[in-house]
């Protein structure tokens, strides 16, 4: 194997492990290798002159799966000589020089405060022929002002700010993150208005405590405005958020929620526990009253509110009287759904030195009561929306076994995930032609639907069916609307958000300038 031919760009893949957070720094990261002059690996090849790791140090499992990829690529880059290996994100951040020491044959190892200088890193590696470490302990320049390729035509992330002014004993993400720093709401609402003009439908505001937006300039209301100032944005159908902190968490957002036409009504807020005395030893300064107090409040406002969660079990000492509560209050706030996790003990944070380190059987057997209580709570919450119509945000990868099964997927607007069928399966299962039309559908040659529905667009359909994860439509859908997202899908056009790069250096034949476009082109 031998690296790029002379005069052609050299290739990359960027492998992510981790929350959203992660997913929409990975974006950042292909925005800048792009715009540096590298290009996308084909699916088909295994063989990138660049792998970047962009990890997550949550969990002890992303140590272990980090290091058994990089022992895998190992000989993968014996065999191709010029081939580089970059490692960043949280886990990068916390064990830095760690990472040489254990994987000698990485070329450039980058934090999470300084995403932009990994192009100046890989060329400065491979010119000198040696690794280079750059980890920064406060952010340089905040992400968002990087380029961004885009993953989705449809759905977009926004971060509105980074880092965490919490001290959860259980978290090490403030840590590697560093203290909260906000954006301005006009340099969010400029990011916004740019992809819809280039077609995403819905965008997803990201913070590790969003409601708590606003604590750098001093206005505490900040996110609801927030909230408010994007239903004013034309062409945004849809407004999520993640993730809350259930003690910043203030009426004035769930009324803007509930007031603001494009906001969805659902809300994912972490419990973590439902023990008052556990949730103290975490430091998560509420206790379970006014958890579910604000709950009431949301469905109130909004009865239609689907609301998911994070729950930890087996944090230290946690007992069974503290678990029983955490099953309490689950079944008293009939979640939607919910991220269920065991502790998982980690270096650097309080919790790993805390007394009362549960074993991992007590630890297990609690957890499988829990996935037993939440999948009968949100099945039986699911089994309420059958014969109801739901409004689908066509989507890619969500249903595995949809080309088996004929059907698609996409996300209805409380965030269940939907299988619908794109018209009526005849008895060998394949669909026929009696599929429906909406006023807004191309007219096809029969009346199906099949072929002609794109990720992107919109479908209204009926609820047949509820599974604890997800509903199933598999009667005619009643209308589809084809979108601009749709067709950025269909031409295989991805949106794409241009930063400022001074100096960077760039990697083969230079790309081409781009076309112009409205709205704002930096953010």
């Amino acid at each position: 194997m031998t690296t790029a031919a002379a005069g052609s760009p050299r290739t990359y893949q960027v492998r992510t492990y981790g929350c959203q957070m992660n997913v929409h720094d990975s974006e950042r990261i292909s925005g800048l290798l792009e715009q540096a002059g590298y290009v996308r690996v084909a699916e088909a090849d295994d063989n990138p002159d660049v792998v970047v790791f962009n990890t997550c140090a949550v969990r002890e499992n992303a140590d272990n799966r980090l290091y058994g990829n990089l022992g895998h690529l190992r000989p993968v880059k014996d065999r191709h000589p010029g081939m580089q290996i970059a490692v960043g994100g949280c886990l990068a951040q916390k064990d830095r020089g760690d990472i040489l020491r254990k994987a000698p044959w990485v070329d450039v190892v980058f934090g999470t405060h300084n995403i932009g200088s990994l192009p100046v890193l890989l060329e400065r590696a491979r010119h000198n022929a040696a690794a280079e470490v750059e980890i920064l302990e406060s952010l340089d320049v905040f992400p968002s002002t990087l380029p961004t390729r885009r993953e989705s035509t449809y759905a977009g992330w926004v971060s509105i700010s980074v880092g965490c002014n919490n001290t959860c004993t259980f978290c090490i993400v403030p840590a590697l993150r560093g203290k909260e720093k906000d954006r301005r709401p006009g340099d969010i609402l400029s990011e916004v208005r740019a992809l819809v003009d280039e077609g995403v439908l819905e965008v997803t505001l990201l913070g590790q405590n969003v409601n708590s937006y606003g604590v750098e300039f001093g206005d505490r209301y900040a996110f609801g405005k927030l909230l408010r100032a994007c239903g004013e944005i034309d062409g945004l159908e849809r407004v999520r958020f993640t993730s809350p902190h259930p003690k910043d968490f203030t009426d004035d957002v769930i009324a803007a929620m509930a007031e603001t036409p494009n906001v969805c009504h659902s809300l994912h807020m972490p419990l973590q526990s439902g023990s008052d005395d556990v949730l103290k030893a975490m430091r998560r300064s509420y206790r379970s009253e006014k958890y579910l107090g604000i709950i009431e409040k949301v469905r109130e406002a909004m009865p239609d509110a689907a609301i998911t969660t994070d729950i930890i079990v087996g944090f230290p000492g946690e007992t069974e009287a503290d678990f029983q509560r955490t099953l309490d209050v689950v079944r008293e706030a009939r979640f939607s759904s919910a991220f269920t996790f065991q502790y998982s003990k980690r270096p650097g944070t309080p919790a790993a030195t805390m007394d009362g380190q549960l074993p991992k059987q007590v630890v297990q057997e609690r957890y499988e009561r829990l996935i037993a209580t939440v999948e009968e709570i949100t099945w039986a919450e699911n089994k309420r929306l059958v014969g109801e119509a739901v409004e689908v945000l066509v989507a890619v990868g969500e249903g595995r076994k949809d080309e088996r099964t004929g059907r698609m997927s996409g996300r209805a607007r409380d965030g269940r995930l939907v299988h619908f069928a794109t018209g009526v399966a005849g008895a060998n299962g394949q669909l026929g032609a009696t599929g429906v039309a909406g006023a807004n559908d191309q007219p096809g040659d029969a009346g199906s639907l099949a072929g002609r529905i794109r990720p992107g667009d919109i479908v209204h359909t009926t609820v047949t069916y509820a599974a604890p994860h997800h509903l199933n439509a598999d009667g005619e859908p009643l209308s589809h609307r084809r979108t601009r997202a749709g067709d950025a899908a269909e031409a295989g056009r991805s949106p794409r958000t241009p930063g400022v790069l001074l100096g960077l250096p760039t990697i083969g034949a230079p790309a081409a300038a781009p076309a112009p476009t409205t709205g704002c082109a930096a953010h």
